[in-house]
């Protein structure tokens, strides 16, 4: 700028000493004239002279005015063509620089400014949509309201839970919105207290975590709240059923050790010397004492099934095979009951699986449909394959389950009939291991039924493991 201010004030100098120049020349010659008396017509010949040489003069000086000015004007049109630009926004507008002659300075320094409100508008932009990104991805329901106390951000998980339309929130205060009730007390007392509230609250089947806290600038000033919400539905259910657990595991255990508590100080008391009456005591000790060693056994297979370092010996299983392995371990109570089965089973389906834990889901199958059933009735098996599955079929013509029953049927200790289930032996662990065991193996098992028809259980198995 410097150099540019020099060269405009030299070029202004020497028009300046032109027109300087022609003056005193043309005064000079008026007073000379004037001096030696020349006469008028030679007077008008100097004049005429003095003129066209003042004119050319002036000429000469309007040429080297508008040259200087075209060559310093240019570039500070251009400049502020650019600057113009950027002030409105668009900051990939740059100035030629090759356009501004050696007088570049000023185009440097504004093509830098551009340059740096585009880094600094991608930046912005980056980090907005890392922002959004974080917000929409985090899991949890997010809601935030201004220092007025209207909506200003909410996530697509927070609508998704709540059934609302952030195009239709924003702008709205949390009393308008209809939020869940213990949502609505618990905002309300972080912009009464300015505190951190945290709270569980229920809404409909659904349970959630409820997070408020005030939201602070760095000079301490309010600029509104933040509300989280997270759905902590599974671990209350999980907390359900960690209880269950405990108290069905309590109850079970309780009887036979009661029974066996019972009996034996009975006969500590003198029922030992009647014989009839010791070994019938004896006998009843005996049977509980072996319920109490089934259900530890289920107990700890369950656990095992259950435990991350489980793992299944796969290797090409015969369906057929483990389906007459069953049967014939069942065959006593089969007996015991003048049941008998039918087998439909195509003797080539094979699936990659453990031969011993089919056998197993088999076995608990096959029992649990011998213990609801009739006695002459019949349990039909059948197997067939698709492209990718094997399929079992164990159907009975048992009492059957209300359907009600049937989405709590592969649960822990569920039983449908708790007497019948007791007096048959059963620990209430079969199908919740038969289940585990299928899924193992990345298989599922279902279940249809009707009450006074039958039961069907169906076992469905990838031919390849995975």
């Amino acid at each position: 700028m410097k150099d540019l201010y020099s060269r405009l004030f030299i070029a202004f100098a020497i028009i300046f000493l032109i027109l300087l120049t022609g003056l005193g020349v043309v005064l000079g010659q008026f007073f000379h004239m004037i001096d030696h008396g020349i006469t008028l017509q030679v007077q008008r010949k100097y004049w005429i002279f003095l003129l066209v040489i003042l004119s050319i003069a002036y000429f000469l000086s309007l040429i080297l005015s508008a040259r200087v000015i075209r060559q310093y004007a240019k570039p500070i049109d251009l400049v502020t063509k650019t600057a113009e630009k950027i002030a409105r926004g668009d900051y990939l507008a740059r100035t030629p620089i090759d356009d501004l002659g050696s007088d570049n300075e000023l185009g440097i320094a504004v093509n830098q400014v551009a340059r740096n409100l585009q880094e600094t508008s991608i930046l912005r932009a980056m980090e907005k949509e890392r922002l959004k990104t974080l917000v929409e991805s985090m899991g949890n329901g997010l809601l935030m309201f201004g220092r007025e106390g209207s909506v200003n951000l909410v996530n697509g998980v927070f609508e998704k839970t709540f059934g609302f339309d952030s195009d239709k929130l924003k702008g709205k205060t949390f009393m308008e919105i209809g939020l869940p009730q213990g949502i609505e007390n618990l905002i309300e007392d972080v912009f009464l207290t300015e505190q951190v509230h945290e709270r569980q609250i229920r809404n409909g089947q659904s349970h959630f975590n409820v997070y408020g806290a005030p939201v602070i600038g760095r000079h301490g000033n309010w600029l509104g709240i933040i509300v989280v919400t997270h759905d902590i539905t599974k671990l209350v259910r999980l907390e359900e059923i960690r209880k269950d657990f405990v108290a069905n595991v309590s109850h079970e255990l309780r009887t036979p050790i009661t029974s066996i508590k019972g009996f034996t100080e009975t006969l500590l008391d003198g029922a030992m010397n009647d014989h009839s009456t010791s070994k019938e005591f004896l006998g009843i000790i005996q049977k509980e004492s072996d319920r109490l060693h089934v259900l530890i056994n289920d107990l700890l297979e369950l656990s095992g099934i259950e435990r991350d370092g489980f793992q299944l010996q796969f290797q090409e299983v015969l369906v057929s095979d483990v389906v007459e392995s069953a049967t014939k371990i069942v065959f006593g109570l089969l007996e015991r009951k003048n049941m008998k089965t039918i087998l439909n089973i195509e003797t080539s389906i094979t699936v990659e699986a453990d031969s011993a834990r089919l056998i197993q889901v088999m076995v608990n199958l096959l029992t649990n449909a011998i213990n609801y059933s009739k006695e002459n009735t019949t349990i039909t098996v059948n197997a067939f394959e698709t492209a990718d599955e094997a399929i079992i079929e164990v159907m009975d013509e048992g009492i059957g389950i209300d359907r009600v029953e049937l989405p709590r049927l592969f649960e822990r200790f569920y039983r449908v009939d708790r007497a019948r289930s007791r007096d048959s032996g059963g620990t209430g662990l079969g199908l919740a291991i038969v289940k585990h065991l299928i899924e193992a193996h990345r298989g599922k098992v279902t279940v249809e039924s009707e009450v006074g028809v039958g039961t069907k259980f169906t076992i469905f198995l990838p031919k390849k493991s995975a």
